[in-house]
């Protein structure tokens, strides 16, 4: 019951981003079955029972401008590893 809640995912259960937290995670699990639980044992409800791992949003610069990162990797990467 409680991974078919987490599995629709964070906003379908009123939250703005759709990203889980220990503390989201919980409070899920409180309205789904009524159980209270702390964050280490949140934790080990994810990591043990669900199999689930911690995963990081990767963070880039909202100016990163990607045609320009491969223009550099195409052009000038090789002149530079080419060397003087």
């Amino acid at each position: 019951m409680v991974r078919a809640a987490l599995e629709q995912g964070a906003q379908a259960h009123g939250f703005e981003a759709d990203l889980w937290t220990l503390e989201r995670v919980g409070a899920v699990v409180t309205r789904a079955t009524g159980v209270v639980l702390s964050r280490a044992s949140v934790w080990r409800l994810l990591t043990g029972r669900l199999g689930w791992s911690l995963q990081r949003p990767e963070r880039r610069a909202v100016e990163r401008d990607e045609s320009e990162i491969a223009r550099w990797i195409a052009h000038e990467w090789p002149r530079i590893k080419r060397g003087p």
